[in-house]
């Protein structure tokens, strides 16, 4: 029977999965954590064979500990969830050594599917996800801006579009404000522009859509990037603040 343990800092997905899972013969112990370093207690004092590890975990990033369960626990199998579509961070998770990325509507068979694959040692697959390796295959000329990103960097750029200071980023991550700074500034580098520009636009949406907080979500998202240019990134390029949206423009919100 496969041990599951369950990490999301929501309890009624938690609950949910937990339920889920209950139902099925194949599925013995089950666990819960709300963070990361519950998780990683949890799997040091008991074993575990299969970790639902959703990706964005309040304060500390998914990746960061797929980073450190891979490290540790080389052997385990660990699925992402996520609310976010595959494009945006399947490849990204499966390079850092997940056994696979799922969407949370996904169904409770597919689930099933991908967890009895994990537990295997295999690499469960979408077809979302196959089609995306697919396209990464074919590509003539190099890899995408974002592609050529640490893991790190694109951490920060994504708080930064969030609306979040270098300050803020640093105390988060227990990392110095330069730090945060040439990660930021890295990364920009690495990117073209429009594509930076779209990146924010994808978050701002995701904000919109998760955090449901009135008017802010504009502000928070243009004055994170504004905010490092003018506390810890002299040598970038400043990006003007995000407009509101036009009929045609790249960021339809």
């Amino acid at each position: 029977m496969i041990r599951v343990l369950i990490v999301d800092d929501h309890m009624i997905i938690r609950r949910g999965l937990r339920q889920i899972l209950a139902e099925d013969a194949r599925i013995g112990d089950l666990h819960e954590a709300a963070d990361g370093p519950s998780a990683l207690r949890q799997l040091r004092t008991q074993p575990i064979d299969v970790v639902l590890l959703d990706i964005a975990l309040g304060e500390r990033d998914g990746l960061d500990v797929l980073a450190n369960v891979r490290h540790e626990f080389p052997k385990t199998g660990v699925l992402m969830l996520s609310v976010y579509p595959e494009s945006q961070f399947a490849l990204r998770a499966i390079r850092s050594g997940a056994n696979g990325y799922l969407n949370k509507s996904c169904a409770p068979d597919t689930l099933m599917a991908a967890i009895c694959r994990a537990a295997e040692g295999g690499t469960y697959v979408t077809p979302e996800i196959a089609d995306l390796m697919a396209q990464d295959i074919r590509r003539e000329h190099g890899q995408a801006p974002h592609e050529t990103l640490s893991n790190r960097e694109f951490q920060v750029l994504q708080l930064l579009a969030q609306g979040q200071t270098i300050g803020n980023i640093a105390q988060q991550l227990s990392l110095s404000a330069n730090t945060i700074s040439a990660h930021a500034t890295s990364g920009l580098q690495h990117l073209e522009r429009p594509f930076a520009r779209g990146i924010i636009c994808d978050r701002r949406r995701e904000v919109r859509r998760l955090d449901q907080r009135g008017g802010t979500e504009q502000a928070r998202c243009s004055s994170g990037i504004q905010s490092w240019s003018q506390q810890g990134g002299p040598h970038a390029t400043p990006i003007r603040p995000l407009q509101p949206p036009r009929r045609h423009g790249m960021c339809r919100v």
